[in-house]
């Protein structure tokens, strides 16, 4: 039993009883008047707290599914009330690392209905997290005290990488995957034939069948089918400066959504897809497969992994490829880069790549030193600040510049928009058949 504000201003109102009982007859009447009065406000608050035993509210939550890290995930419960009306209040014990939109829910119920309530986690880690029971209040219905009560219902939930994000894209390849192989088709790209057209405006003269041509008398144009089962390999730096905090989460986890988001789009468009994870050395390889059954592997075997304080070896990363992989493929390395020395190691590694291999360096810079390089000042601290944010993009770009020379893709985009950027640059790469 709890008791309400209403049962606090009972007895509050007894104490003024006291004083007017006391200074208009005695102090003893007074006393005992107001442990008279007490008395029955206490009995009647404990009576109102065991009525509501008769008439609970049954409250369920919704199973937990996979949590996916820096979105929000809905938490869903059904309150149904009985035979009165209720006023509840539910505090679910969620893990005490994430962010919620709302720490309680309350609600107030007609007799016989039932409400949905709703409320956000936002976990900023992956792992498996205990979720604890759900802790429901429910008013007397003389609104003296809280019925208060804890339903048994603790589990283990585990985070993973953006689930939502790869619906999400996994929807918009879906729409776009008719659209875009009938525009490929139309432009004539690709390197199976598959049927022969009249030209249109706009197509490639390249593309005309003049044997063809003369035999109908009209221009006709050779449609190409566009190479759909092609490899690529992803390469997942998780060294130290994957450690790093950016808006809200590790740089590392912002690369495995990017890694994962990237598979996705390969597998959607028939390509074997194969995963590399380093750091000192190569601690995870997944060899290039097709299928959707690939991207449920990826999922299981990367999201146990964890960054580490480790400087990372690219080219013992490059090496595992180049032994593992002997066909042609787009690699593509996912790291970042903040001085010469590490510049030139990952220089040195995608080098030799070239010419046999498509390489693809991909670097998740932090929006923070963009806004920092960008932001004039007069205060000498955050001039200083300044500087050494506009050196480091400097760097960077010295560093990208030589890795294009060399013959090498290159992507530098914010780590909170990685994903999205690399997919649609992958999807620009197979559209013009680089591969």
């Amino acid at each position: 039993m709890i008791p309400a504000p209403r049962c606090y201003f009972l007895l509050l109102l007894g104490v003024a009883l006291a004083l007017l009982l006391a200074i208009f007859i005695n102090q003893q009447v007074g006393i005992l008047g107001t442990l008279f009065y007490d008395g029955i406000v206490l009995s009647l608050t404990f009576a109102d707290a065991q009525r509501v035993k008769s008439h609970r509210v049954e409250v369920f939550r919704l199973p937990l599914e996979r949590l996916s890290i820096g979105r929000d995930n809905p938490v869903r419960f059904f309150v149904k009330a009985g035979n009165k009306k209720a006023k509840i209040r539910i505090r679910d014990y969620y893990p005490i690392a994430f962010k919620v939109s709302s720490p309680s829910l309350q609600a107030t119920l007609a007799r016989n209905s039932t409400e949905e309530l709703t409320y956000q986690v936002y976990p900023d880690s992956r792992g498996e997290f205990e979720w604890g029971d759900i802790q429901v209040r429910q008013l007397g219905q003389w609104g003296l005290a809280w019925h208060d009560w804890k339903i048994p219902t603790s589990q283990k939930v585990s985070v993973y990488p953006d689930l939502a994000g790869l619906r999400s894209l996994s929807i918009r390849l879906t729409l776009q995957s008719t659209g875009t192989m009938r525009q490929l088709r139309r432009l004539g790209m690709g390197t199976e034939f598959a049927e022969l057209r009249e030209y249109g405006q706009g197509d490639d003269l390249r593309a005309i069948d003049w044997k063809a041509t003369a035999r109908h008398g009209r221009p006709l144009v050779r449609v190409l089918e566009p190479d759909r089962e092609q490899t690529l390999i992803i390469l997942l730096d998780r060294g130290r400066l994957m450690t790093a905090q950016v808006q809200g989460l590790k740089r590392f986890d912002w690369g495995l959504n990017a890694t994962l988001s990237l598979a996705l789009a390969g597998l959607h468009r028939g390509d074997r897809v194969g995963v590399g994870v380093f750091d000192r050395a190569t601690t995870t390889w997944i060899p290039p497969e097709r299928g959707q059954q690939q991207l449920f592997h990826l999922i299981e075997r990367l999201t146990p992994i964890q960054p580490v304080l480790l400087e990372p070896d690219y080219m013992g990363a490059v090496t595992k490829v180049v032994n593992e992989q002997t066909r042609r493929a787009l690699v593509v390395l996912i790291t970042d880069i903040v001085d010469a020395t590490a510049s030139a190691e990952l220089l040195a590694a995608m080098k030799r790549l070239t010419p046999r291999y498509l390489p693809f360096c991909v670097t998740l810079r932090d929006p923070q030193v963009d806004a920092i390089a960008h932001t004039p000042s007069d205060n000498i601290k955050t001039a200083y600040a300044r500087a050494v944010a506009l050196d480091l993009l400097e760097q960077c770009q010295v560093a990208f510049a030589q890795l294009k020379q060399k013959g090498v893709l290159v992507l530098d985009a914010p780590a909170n928009k990685i994903s999205e950027q690399l997919v649609d640059r992958y999807l620009q790469l197979k559209a013009r058949n680089l591969l």
